[in-house]
């Protein structure tokens, strides 16, 4: 007879930890498996080729890890990344291994990190076993600036990330060094505002301050809502660079990362729920490959005492859930958007035109949805 009563066990917070080739990512990584409070974290690592040679370099893991070996985590290996977590969870469900309560993922350096979070978004039965918590993006503090430069899958993985950690900053031993390593700090500034930044060099990388990056205090299962969306700290990089902008300085169009806005959208008014429905199908259907990510907490008009917690990446949306409660005094509605190639007033007119605020020569949300242009689920 089936226990009725079983609880199903917490969400396992998983930690996606990435950065462009060389960046310092396994040295962290090892680093951080040294420490004896993350002994029970299993780790999957991802190669190209079919030797795995970084693996070699991770310690004290043997069977709660897994080796990735079928090339990149992007979209023709999610299959891959699935069955490697699969396995992790029957082998613990079995006793194989002993209980883990943390997973880190490292991806290579050339991967997307989007895929990754999608699985860990959408899959039906995963997303019931694992939990994002946080990503994690290493920069060369000496070569970051050249790597954003040149490679746009650099620039991706810093905007999406929660943490972001510099490493070899031990090696700006020259004048022209440290110039470049203040450029990559202002144009980190402007890339990923709401990313806390750590010094490995200074021994700022812990796992206290690298882990546990997720909507829910750990300890308590109280959310931590105002950490999680930094929504001050993007607000703020925001104003900035509208001065910037009244004291000409000029965007590069040929630079990867002054294609990347981080805003946010804020509104005292409950939303309806079919208002926001509405508006983030549209966002979705139409922007959805320019939305690297979106966090958010809204107040409905039919539940205004419990707000809804919102995580999308891309055009994939997490499951919404519900808190029982504001977890503080600041119940205004607060969504944190980071896109590529698309102005923050595009998607603020839209969201203005579904909460019904009057703006001249602009459709209603009644129009959008009658447009025929419009995503076939947003037409009535």
């Amino acid at each position: 007879m089936i226990d009725q009563t079983r609880r199903q066990p917490d969400p396992i917070p998983v930690t996606l930890l990435t950065g462009f080739l060389g960046a310092g990512k396994t040295t962290l990584l090892n680093r951080l498996l040294s420490d004896p409070d993350l002994k029970d974290t299993a780790v999957l690592i991802n190669e190209f080729g079919e030797i795995g040679l970084d693996h070699l370099l991770v310690q004290h893991f043997d069977d709660a890890t897994v080796l990735l070996a079928s090339g990149c985590l992007c979209c023709t290996v999610r299959g891959d990344l699935v069955e490697g977590l699969e396995h992790l969870l029957r082998r613990m469900d079995n006793g194989v291994i002993p209980p883990f309560r943390r997973v880190v993922i490292e991806t290579t350096g050339l991967a997307d990190p989007a895929p990754v979070l999608h699985v860990l978004m959408m899959h039906p039965y995963l997303v019931m076993r694992f939990r994002l918590d946080g990503v994690v993006t290493v920069i060369d503090a000496v070569n970051g600036l050249s790597t954003l430069d040149a490679h746009p899958e650099a620039v991706k993985q810093a905007a999406i990330a929660d943490r972001i950690v510099l490493a070899k900053t031990d090696l700006l031993d020259t004048p022209e060094r440290q110039a470049g390593f203040a450029s990559l700090n202002a144009r980190l500034d402007r890339l990923a505002p709401g990313a806390v930044r750590l010094d490995a060099a200074k021994g700022e990388a812990t796992p206290a301050a690298l882990l546990d990056a997720g909507l829910y205090n750990p300890a308590n299962k109280i959310p931590d809502v105002e950490s999680w969306l930094n929504a001050e700290a993007v607000e703020a990089a925001e104003a900035a660079q509208r001065g910037h902008s009244q004291h000409g300085s000029a965007h590069d169009a040929n630079r990867h990362d002054d294609r990347i806005r981080a805003f946010t959208v804020a509104t005292e008014a409950a939303v309806p729920a079919a208002a926001l429905d509405m508006f983030l199908e549209l966002v979705r259907g139409m922007h959805g490959d320019k939305l690297l990510r979106l966090k958010g907490i809204v107040r409905l008009v039919e539940d205004p005492a419990r707000p809804v917690v919102l995580h999308g990446v891309q055009h994939v949306l997490h499951p919404p859930s519900q808190l029982p409660d504001w977890p503080d005094d600041d119940r205004r509605t607060r969504l944190v958007m980071i896109v590529r190639d698309v102005e923050p007033a595009v998607i603020r007119r839209l969201f203005d035109a579904f909460m019904g605020l009057p703006a001249p020569d602009q459709p209603d949300g009644a129009a959008l949805t009658d447009n025929p242009l419009a995503p076939a689920t947003m037409r009535r």
